[in-house]
């Protein structure tokens, strides 16, 4: 996205950001099936082995395609400001995605407590760095903050919902709701969810040109508030599930497209890459914190000397997607008016 806004011309850049951001949705529909089919065929080992290759891949593109730097100075790289938050975002996930630390309560809190130590640490490095790897008085400014705090409140409410669905449709036959879809049709009922997201992805640009930004990231959470509804109101049907899933997809098709534009209203070209990179982070921590609680929440649900919750606990589960997603559509869509100046006094 760095790339694209500095060496395309603004009335293109806009346009590519927007279909890079939802790139990684439509790859959604097509991963998962292809991987679930592989581990089916040949195992889990030769699904990640296919992932590894595409990863490499990805990396011979980018190194065939991506335009050269003009020569000069080649910049310096703030490597103790990369390790110091990649170690306290590290500790910050770990103790999201591994509910089972928390049995152990010194142990999770230690690793918090010291993820945040560390992350504050990092604060007070960039704040003296020469060149940090990120600028945190930019990050500070009201828009970038604004933008931030929607994307990872926003992140907890779609991929809360994002996994609750994933698991529905494989849940068993013996639990009496689901639909026990085997893991390739699990994945095929993702489709949906990633050809919706290329269509957010194509056609937000031009409603953002009618609604403006803002407007245009509501309408997208307002989306996903109507998906969390259908699923609610009709979670025995699998045709009613998978325009849920569809809706879903457009959603977060609409979510990731517009964000950038968000997230760099008055940012300097030259800081691009550290602003997006930190909501990318943001991002993942505010998915990372949406599938916890989900299974924290089916995980209450779940009857004592059972595997499976009930089936009013999915319900359940997916209402508390709809503060989030309501919540962020607020942080973006109200917008506080600058203070007018106070018109001086006149005698009488």
């Amino acid at each position: 996205m760095s790339v694209a806004r500095t060496h395309l011309p603004p009335e293109r850049s806009a346009s590519t950001i927007a279909a890079l951001s939802v790139a990684s949705t439509v790859g959604i529909g097509v991963g998962y099936p292809v991987i679930s089919l592989l581990d089916q065929l040949a195992g889990l080992r030769a699904a990640y082995g296919l992932g590894f290759l595409l990863s490499i891949a990805a990396l011979a593109i980018a190194w065939r395609v991506l335009p050269v730097e003009a020569p000069g100075e080649r910049p310096r790289i703030d490597v103790a400001g990369a390790l110091l938050l990649a170690l306290g975002t590290l500790g910050l996930l770990l103790v999201l995605a591994q509910p089972s630390l928390w049995a152990t309560a010194w142990l999770a809190g230690g690793i918090l407590v010291g993820s945040l130590a560390i992350l504050a640490l990092w604060a007070i490095v960039e704040m003296r760095t020469a060149a940090p790897l990120v600028n945190l008085r930019l990050l500070g400014q009201r828009p970038v903050l604004r933008a931030n705090l929607a994307m990872f409140i926003v992140g907890i409410g779609l991929y809360l919902l994002f996994s609750l669905l994933t698991r529905y449709v494989q849940t068993p036959a013996g639990a009496h709701y689901g639909f026990a879809l085997p893991g390739v049709a699990a994945g095929a009922a993702l489709i949906p969810f990633s050809l919706m997201g290329f269509v957010a992805g194509k056609s937000l640009p031009y409603l953002v040109a009618r609604i403006t930004e803002r407007w245009a990231y509501a309408l997208s959470t307002m989306i996903a508030i109507a998906a969390v509804v259908l699923f609610v109101a009709a979670d025995r049907s699998l045709l009613a599930v998978l325009v849920s899933i569809a809706l879903l997809g457009f959603a977060v098709g609409g979510v990731f497209s517009v964000m950038p534009k968000l997230v760099l209203v008055g940012v300097p070209g030259a800081e691009t890459a550290g602003v997006l990179s930190i909501n990318q982070i943001v991002r993942s921590i505010g998915f990372s914190t949406g599938s916890a609680l989900a299974g924290f929440l089916l995980a209450a649900a779940t009857p004592a000397r059972s595997m499976l919750p009930t089936s009013d606990g999915y319900i359940t589960a997916a209402l508390w997607a709809l503060p989030p997603l309501a919540l962020s559509a607020l942080i973006i869509a109200v917008r506080r008016s600058p203070r007018r100046p106070a018109l001086p006094s006149t005698a009488s």
